[in-house]
């Protein structure tokens, strides 16, 4: 998960739109109007991917430029999934260049049909590549034959190095366009491919890579090729990670469970094969109260799901209640549990590899093979019934657990309805230090959390009563990753934020009813308030993950320091901002620290942060579900070795520790 905020500064500019319009059927452009034959243009070669990166790789901020290293990188992938590739090397310069090195095949360098080498085809044009048939490639999760032509469009600077049938060879790329002919090295016993590519930073200005976020793909991708060995080298940092895990997806459950009190110390595991479908489940119940499943496709996380997710879960679900109904363990007077009641607690990875994967768009979120669900559907129901039959000590406790939740959730909708008869949630029992803004179309209505009743206090004051509510906490909130439904639910100051919302929490979330479209957290600048935030961010991810990824939640960034030099005065958010104002301003200047938000007085909070002509936003996004899930964990879980050695392992990415 993360926080963005390319020009999330709020400092908001209308977006004009021209339209041409023709009145009637048949009309034509006047002589005089400007728009004739030659106002048609068409894009050659990779213009196309220059003049709109955004419908290639989903942007140009900080996740398209994580893209163009994953397009590289699919391709060693691919090497790896078809056999040819046991060692993949990934490599962050310190000048910004990335470079990507295997061991595969190796690109081919002879002439094509289409007058140019494979290798200026694969690298300059769209559409081009070996995925497209089976010949080459069995499997593959780059099937659009733009990835890595798309990365030669949007660099200033590609070298490509191929090492094959004997000979080492080298071309270099700029910009979509060959940038030198094809060479020849010399003689090498080595096979394989080198990609190093620079960016463009016409296209993306500051280049700055999520290192965390790379590691973490890096690990991901050995979890799910069992045996292939992945280094990643940080120059910059001066760090190696290797990564090889030959307990595949078995081995990557028990990692997301480490702290956790797990059901059953050994996670399920199954596969199956057919000539054109492999899946892979790997499956472990804990006495948490959260559902951890992701889905694979091809080695791509699809993390919105899709036929292949739905597949697996209609079977566990059916699966668990005819298990049940068997043994006994669901009586005759119960209903069926439900696919809730059955995941509770549950991490589960599935895999699969299939030759034709229907993904929904070129960002391949989503998998759309109908045939997929009824072979996850059968398999998955086969093999864990089978499972079940005959560990009846590992099958009775999980059945167990998912009856206990079934009476928990109808006993939890009783209370709640009891609630909702006394009126509890009605807009008339809102927390009373609550101060709710006089704006009543919630797409115009902002809720700010402030941290700390005197901080609460400075910005209702400063605020904008007509579209800004201000909701103050009081000291540090629960902690939700340890913490039970219930005891949530028992908190005050979180039952003040689930009321406030007016949307309900989890299975029972209701975007309709959101009273405030956009939800800010106002903390402190410093390490309290980044832990503040912490906690909060824990707390909606938990139980209202659809409004992080509908893009309601905001963090404001309050300035730290206040400056005046002369008659001028200006805010400064960070260290970096200071450094950067005292390197270009060398006289004398009156310096002051805000150590909290209680420091500054109404008009200089309206002015500063929630103002939102001047203000600084980051909007949270959900970028990988998997990668947040385990950050969460790790972070706010009960297990304090994983929190040191991540804490140990990033130490190099804290600028300024406020303690």
């Amino acid at each position: 998960m993360s926080a963005n905020d390319p020009a999330m500064d709020e400092r908001l500019t209308d977006a004009r739109q021209t339209e041409h319009a023709e009145n009637g059927a048949g009309a034509q452009a006047s002589v005089g109007d400007g728009y004739g034959a030659e106002s048609i243009q068409v894009l050659k070669d990779l213009e196309a991917v220059r003049k709109r990166p955004g419908m290639y790789i989903g942007g140009t901020g900080p996740d398209g430029l994580m893209h163009l290293i994953w397009e590289v990188l699919d391709n060693s992938i691919d090497e790896a999934l078809g056999g040819y590739c046991d060692e993949i090397t990934v490599t962050v310069h310190p000048d910004d260049r990335v470079t990507v090195t295997d061991d595969g095949r190796g690109i081919p360098v002879d002439m094509h049909e289409e007058g140019l080498t494979a290798l200026e085809l694969v690298m300059t044009k769209l559409h081009a590549g070996g995925k497209f048939d089976h010949k080459s490639y069995q499997v593959s999760g780059g099937l659009h034959g733009v990835g890595v032509s798309v990365v030669t469009a949007l660099s200033e600077d590609v070298v490509v190095e191929v090492k094959r049938d004997g000979t080492h060879y080298r071309q270099r790329f700029a910009r979509g366009f060959k940038a030198s002919e094809l060479e020849t090295v010399g003689p090498t016993d080595e096979r394989g491919t080198t990609i190093t590519f620079l960016p463009d930073e016409e296209i993306f200005g500051e280049i700055q890579y999520d290192i965390s976020r790379v590691s973490m793909r890096l690990r991901e991708l050995a979890y799910l090729n069992p045996g292939l060995k992945i280094t990643f080298i940080n120059e910059d940092a001066g760090t190696r990670k290797e990564f090889r895990f030959d307990g595949g997806i078995a081995e990557f459950v028990q990692k997301l469970n480490e702290g956790k009190d797990v059901l059953h110390d050994e996670p399920i595991y199954f596969s199956a094969e057919t000539d054109d479908f492999v899946m892979e489940v790997a499956m472990q119940f804990t006495h948490g109260f959260d559902e951890h499943v992701f889905a694979f496709a091809n080695n791509i996380n699809t993390k919105e799901g899709g036929t292949h997710l739905t597949g697996f879960k209609s079977a566990l679900t059916r699966t668990f209640n005819e298990y049940g109904r068997e043994k006994r363990i669901i009586t005759q007077d119960e209903d069926n549990l439900e696919g809730r009641d059955v995941r509770e607690g549950l991490t589960a990875i599935i895999s699969i590899k299939i030759e034709d994967p229907q993904f929904e768009g070129q960002t391949k979120t989503k998998l759309g093979n109908p045939e997929v669900h009824e072979k996850m559907l059968g398999v998955t129901r086969e093999q864990l019934m089978l499972f079940l039959n005959n560990n009846a000590g590992i099958a009775r406790p999980i059945l167990e657990k998912a009856v206990q939740a079934a009476h928990a959730r109808i006993a939890a909708k009783k209370a709640r309805q009891l609630v909702r008869r006394k009126g509890v949630l009605n807009a008339s029992s809102l927390p009373g230090k609550l101060a709710d803004c006089s704006e009543k179309d919630p797409e115009k209505c902002e809720l700010f959390i402030v941290e700390g009743d005197s901080a609460g206090g400075s910005a209702k004051q400063g605020r904008s009563r007509e579209f800004q509510a201000i909701l103050p906490l009081r000291g540090k909130v629960l902690n939700v990753e340890k913490a039970p439904l219930n005891k949530l639910l028992d908190n005050k100051e979180l039952n003040s934020i689930i009321t406030v919302l007016g949307t309900g929490i989890r299975e029972e979330f209701n975007i309709e009813k959101l009273r405030y479209h956009k939800i800010i957290i106002l903390a402190d600048a410093d390490v309290d308030g980044a832990h503040i935030r912490t906690l909060l961010l824990t707390f909606f991810f938990r139980n209202f993950r659809p409004l992080i990824e509908g893009g309601h939640i905001y963090i404001a960034k309050p300035p730290l320091y206040g400056i005046k030099e002369g008659r001028e005065y200006r805010y400064l958010h960070d260290e970096d901002e200071l450094t950067s104002y005292r390197a270009d301003n060398s006289g004398k200047l009156e310096m002051k620290r805000f150590k909290g938000l209680g420091e500054m007085n109404p008009a200089e909070l309206w002015e500063t942060t929630l103002n939102p002509e001047n203000r600084v936003l980051k909007q949270v996004q959900v970028e990988d579900a998997l990668e947040a899930e385990e950050l969460f964990t790790i972070l706010m879980g009960s297990d304090v070795g994983p929190r040191r050695e991540f804490i140990m392992e990033n130490a190099e990415m804290t600028t300024n520790l406020d303690i």
